[in-house]
């Protein structure tokens, strides 16, 4: 069945199992094929798009326990399930227009009794594939990341091809209301099998239009509904979405805005408690605004609720506020329209970030460290094999550099360096002779890691270190960092690959070269600069077939991330863009602030936040904005580090993993339901919470209570290095706007509020327009004006 824009197919059992974008030159599947979960080893055929469950007085039926009656009409298809006491019905509707999909839902009450629907859930499963061959064009052109914006009267799920190559497809809802999307995660994990690549699997999506969870479910989240309905005697209730392709994030706003009125939201994931915020909508030409509240928990855990559609100024554009919020914790913004339709956007607004971090460093010092006489001396808990888990150790020291010094902290890593990591890394401390941590094999990842504590070790002054001169520590991290580069230095040739690909290295290399060249160590500059020159020209090279993005996993932010960073930092230009669109069809746009998180699976099984990864993505599509001067590298780099901060938020108020001061975890799961581990919806956790799960989790800990920040650290040292103090003004139409901070008209200019904890620079990247405070000195407000920055110092400011 076909129009102008599609072709579609439905199966027999009623199921959507073919849908193409007729533009689409890769001709690629939208919806996941049941041909491939058959061939792949998949049993999930009751996932499979149109497949529902509903509760109906307490019974669970499903579509598996009723044969449906498919009915084919010209350009439409019919669907009906009937049961006992209700019928469902499902419509794919290609008449309605020719440029779009019409999938209409429609319950009926057959009897003339009330009765009563808990939970009504249905798979809408597109594409979401990591699949289990190594096809790099089967990766990036026929998968797709799917990014939810749930809303009362307006959801939309935005499915962006992995390639960021269009046509995409979008879902808006133009009838009923969907309460959430959960996720249930199918996949296979061959880690121990020394397979690499090793991981494939899929992500089913579930449009949850009551209910959604198991009887008697409660967890913190207050901000979605998870309520049922009752249908009134042969009453019937209604849901319908339009499906139709889309450029860009721009356009796929816009189609939602002119063709199924619903509004668009301006506004930063992040605002800070005290500072002022800006928040615009723009409404269809003949709608309007009639109410907008904002809603949060106080720190009591008490609902409150304050109008501001007080505040709101219409303008050509739309409608705008100034806000300013008090009370740490997640928002809800949400406006009214005609008196009748509801939208809304989540943020969070945050202490002080400064405050975080300190809070941080002073528990992983105080609380993590193992002393000369622990099971471990000179240790760090949770002890780990992995270098991932030194992060911490880094931004202990970063947090030293950057803030007020505590000898006492800096020290305990140096302890730690000498006496414990360069003696369970290396054969008698010898950095050309690596430890198999791994059984017969090692990491070559886990050297990037050590490099860069021990860089960072080498930036403090003589009088602060106890065991060393701090030369000695930069030539470690030379050396170490020359194992990490060189094929040379290893005999296995799992080895030799690994130290040819990218890591997260490239957040430091370039400080490391100009450290070691300024201090003199120039033999260790030469060598390292060459080895680094050769993986930049070798990666670019082969950007043409996205190489790098394979990692140990089939295709991996791990991968083209870095590689994105790494060759903007080297100035290769056309090769950053190529898989700098990798990583902007990685970084979600949603209402959602957790939503806009990089697109990662397999540490939560569902769609997640993980702060490693989505940290150093981020940091990476940052590197990407500074070279290519794209704005769309900037506000995904921004909207991507917001939902890393969350993982350290002590104030988050929606997840069942509250965080005491100084606390994190790795992982937070986005989805709610989190079909596979229901408990585990929109929370917090780190990886070892799957270890009652068995499987390759009892195999990769040896316990669930292992702490859930084992692998956290070197994504806040990207931060600090980035948004930690750079504040970005940008040109929109015609408009100045601002990213990482706030902007207000003054009569003296516009007046720049910082969001940085360490605000030392202001970047106008359009005009070339820069300003960096002279020896670190914080400058939390600046003036723009006459096409200059100037530091507005006597203003009072709040921390």
């Amino acid at each position: 069945m076909e129009n102008k824009r599609f072709t579609l197919q439905v199966s027999p059992s009623g199921n959507l199992t073919n849908l193409i974008l007729k533009e689409d030159t890769h001709k690629m599947n939208w919806v996941i094929d049941a041909s491939y979960l058959k061939q792949s080893g998949y049993e999930e055929q009751d996932k499979l798009f149109g497949n529902f469950s509903v509760v109906v007085d307490g019974k669970r039926l499903t579509n598996a326990d009723t044969a449906p009656v498919v009915r084919k009409d010209e350009a439409i298809i019919t669907v009906t399930y009937t049961f006992k006491q209700v019928e469902v019905n499902m419509t794919y509707d290609l008449k309605q227009a020719e440029d779009n999909l019409t999938w209409n839902i429609m319950m009926k009450n057959r009897q003339e009794k009330e009765v009563s629907i808990t939970d009504f859930a249905i798979w809408s499963s597109f594409s979401y594939v990591m699949y289990k061959i190594n096809d790099l064009d089967m990766q990036t052109n026929h998968s797709a990341a799917v990014y939810p914006s749930i809303s009362n009267d307006y959801t939309k799920l935005a499915c962006v091809r992995r390639s960021n190559e269009a046509p995409h497809l979008g879902m808006y809802q133009t009838k009923g209301q969907t309460l959430s999307v959960g996720t249930y995660c199918a996949y296979h994990n061959l880690f121990f099998e020394s397979v690499s690549p090793s991981l494939d699997g899929l992500l089913f999506h579930q449009l949850i239009l009551a209910g959604g969870y198991p009887d008697g479910f409660e967890n913190a989240d207050w901000l979605y509904n998870k309520t049922g309905f009752t249908l009134a005697g042969y009453g019937e209730k209604e849901w319908e979405y339009k499906l139709e392709s889309f450029k860009n994030q721009q356009d796929f706003y816009e189609i939602g805005k002119t063709k199924y009125n619903h509004p668009v939201f301006e506004f930063q994931p992040l605002a800070i408690a005290g500072k002022y915020y800006d928040f615009a909508v723009q409404l269809p030409a003949t709608k309007y605004l009639t109410n907008a509240f904002v809603e949060y928990l106080d720190k009591y855990g008490n609902r409150k609720k304050v109008n501001i559609v007080g505040k709101m100024k219409k303008t050509k554009q739309g409608y705008n506020a100034k806000l300013l919020f008090r009370d740490a914790g997640e928002h809800k913004i949400t406006i009214e329209v005609d008196d009748q339709y509801l939208d809304s956007i989540i943020l969070n607004v945050m202490e002080p970030i400064k405050t975080i971090i300190e809070n941080r460093s002073r528990y992983i010092s105080d609380k993590l460290f193992n002393g000369a006489d622990s099971e471990n001396p000179y240790s760090y808990s949770p002890i780990s094999n992995q270098g991932e888990s030194l992060g911490k150790l880094s931004l202990v020291l970063k947090n030293n550099l950057l803030g007020s010094l505590n000898v006492k902290e800096v020290q305990q890593v140096e302890e730690c360096c000498v006496h414990y990591i360069r003696q369970k890394w290396f054969e008698n401390g010898d950095f050309t002779k690596p430890v198999n941590l791994y059984g017969d094999f090692y990491r070559c990842m886990d050297f990037e890691y050590i490099a860069h504590v021990f860089y960072l070790l080498s930036q403090f002054d003589e009088d602060i270190l106890q065991l060393h001169k701090s030369d000695t520590y930069l030539a470690w991290a030379a050396d170490v960092f020359s194992l990490r580069v060189n094929p040379d230095l290893h005999d296995t040739p799992r080895g030799k690959e690994e130290a040819q690909m990218l890591g997260v290295f490239f957040l430091y290399i370039d400080d490391l070269l100009e450290q070691l060249k300024s201090r003199g160590l120039t033999a260790k500059y030469d060598e390292i600069h060459s080895l680094w020159s050769k993986i930049a020209q070798t990666v670019a090279q082969d950007s043409s077939t996205y190489k790098a993005a394979v990692t140990e996993h089939f295709y991996d932010n791990a991968g083209f991330g870095p590689a994105t960073g790494a060759l903007a930092s080297t100035h290769h230009q056309d090769a950053a863009n190529r898989y700098g669109e990798l990583v902007l069809a990685n970084i979600g746009f949603s209402n959602d602030f957790r939503a806009q998180s990089p697109d990662r699976w397999w540490e939560a099984l569902s769609y997640m936040i993980h702060s490693l990864w989505g940290g150093v993505t981020a940091a990476a599509c940052l590197k990407a904005y500074e070279e290519l001067h794209d704005t769309r590298y900037l506000k995904a780099a921004y909207r991507a580090t917001i939902g890393i901060l969350y993982c350290y938020d002590t104030n988050a108020k929606a997840t069942d993993t509250k965080l005491n001061s100084g606390e994190a975890a790795s992982t937070y799961s986005i989805a709610g339901p989190h079909v596979n581990r229901p408990d585990l919806s929109r929370n917090r956790f780190g990886q070892s919470t799957f270890f009652r799960d068995g499987g390759i989790f009892t195999r990769l800990f040896t316990k669930e209570e292992e702490t859930a920040d084992w692998d956290m650290g070197e994504e806040l040292v990207a931060y600090l290095d980035g948004f930690g103090k750079k504040t970005f003004l940008y040109e929109e139409n015609g408009k100045i706007a601002v990213v990482n901070g706030s902007i207000e008209e003054t009569e003296a200019g516009l007046l720049i509020t910082s969001y940085a904890p360490i605000p030392t620079e202001y970047h106008f990247y359009d005009k070339e327009i820069h300003f960096i405070s002279e020896n670190g000195q914080l400058v939390p407000q600046v003036l723009f004006t006459n096409g200059k920055f100037r530091p507005k110092e006597q203003l009072l400011t709040r921390e």
